[in-house]
């Protein structure tokens, strides 16, 4: 699709609402199609015993008191279920055949455990639905393309998570948790469970070949590093992202393959700090070339220093990249005959020493 027939961004929105619920429909559906053969998966066993006992009790019906052979079934299914359309010697205990009695005592006993346990896995496949959702989640994970994965559902996985979601974008979470892992396929989030130390296996099976961003946000270093390494083998060209929680570890994180990485102590503290000094943080760049930005927005009062000021005045304390007028956004704020007006709204990026001056500046006298 070229840049001339890229929908409108009003209309962005509600392609991306609309995907979701294309995503639902067919999570639904695919649990739906695929619930026959979660309950077949989760109860064969006993099914087959439950079919062997109605075959030992044909057989025990059919030798021992004569009966043919689909007579003899229907007595063994009979007994079983105990819905007693026959009675075996027609009662009489006294004069059956021992044998035959011991047969049917364990034949009886076999098949009430094995009736048992198939009601509790029928309940279970029923009221929890786990393999069908698990078999729905796996086909619709092999149609995702150009979606991101998320390593680490746990404080910060799950804030990526979530603004990843609100932004329309497609992503599967990977988790060590089964816990988690349960509780997002209840939610009809996609993800994989991964298993110990099989990290590959789970970023084959989270798509890793269509997928364009691997994040890696787990609350340990060592996972983070270890799942780098891996999807970096597997896909040499996709983009990495890593938080590292120790900023020690920021050249180890590029080392096994990160493209970014952010260092979470460092980011929080540094936010934390600068809030304290600048009122009107908006938030902060972080570069390699350029070190750590911060991005402010001043309100501009009735009798600032600022007033009338143009543009490039301000460029000693820090960069003008947008002014606010009158509720809209000046497209050309590089225009050097342009100056601030009260009431109009100036974000700037710099360091925190010029935003500080320009924060003082913006305000009354």
């Amino acid at each position: 699709m070229t840049l001339a027939q890229q929908p409108p961004l009003a209309a962005q929105p509600k392609i991306r609402k609309a995907k979701r619920h294309s995503r639902t429909l067919g999570f639904l559906f695919y649990q739906s199609m695929y619930a026959p053969a979660a309950f077949l998966k989760a109860t064969y066993r006993q099914l087959v015993i439950l079919a062997g006992m109605f075959g030992m009790g044909a057989v025990i019906f059919s030798y021992y008191n004569g009966l043919p052979p689909l007579g003899a079934l229907l007595a063994s299914v009979s007994t079983i279920t105990t819905i007693g359309l026959y009675v075996p010697n027609n009662g009489n205990f006294y004069t059956i055949n021992q044998t035959e009695e011991a047969l049917l005592i364990v034949m009886i006993i076999v098949s009430v455990g094995a009736a048992a346990s198939l009601l509790q896995a029928t309940v279970n496949t029923v009221v929890g639905g786990d393999l069908a959702r698990g078999e729905a989640e796996r086909s619709l994970i092999k149609r995702m393309k150009k979606h991101v994965i998320v390593f680490g559902y746990a404080h910060l996985g799950r804030y990526v998570a979530e603004k990843l979601g609100e932004l329309g974008i497609d992503y599967i979470v990977v988790t060590h948790d089964p816990a988690i892992y349960e509780s997002l396929t209840k939610k009809k989030v996609m993800a994989v469970l991964q298993q110990e130390n099989r990290p590959i296996v789970a970023l084959k099976e989270a798509g890793i070949s269509t997928a364009t961003t691997l994040i890696a946000s787990h609350d340990m270093d060592p996972e983070n590093m270890l799942i780098t390494l891996s999807a970096r083998r597997l896909r040499p060209d996709i983009r990495i992202i890593s938080v590292v929680h120790d900023e020690q570890l920021t050249d180890t994180a590029k080392n096994a393959g990160a493209d970014v990485v952010i260092p979470s102590t460092v980011s929080v503290g540094h936010l934390l700090a600068l809030s304290a000094v600048t009122r009107d943080l908006v938030g902060i760049v972080f570069s390699e070339k350029i070190g750590a930005k911060e991005i402010a927005q001043f309100s501009v009062f009735k009798s600032s220093r600022l007033i009338g000021k143009k543009l490039p005045e301000l460029t000693q304390f820090a960069h003008v990249i947008g002014l606010v007028r009158g509720g809209e956004l000046i497209q050309n704020v590089f225009d050097p005959n342009l100056s601030i007006r009260e009431d109009d709204t100036v974000l700037v990026f710099g360091d925190p020493a010029g935003l500080h001056e320009l924060e003082k500046d913006a305000e009354a006298l």
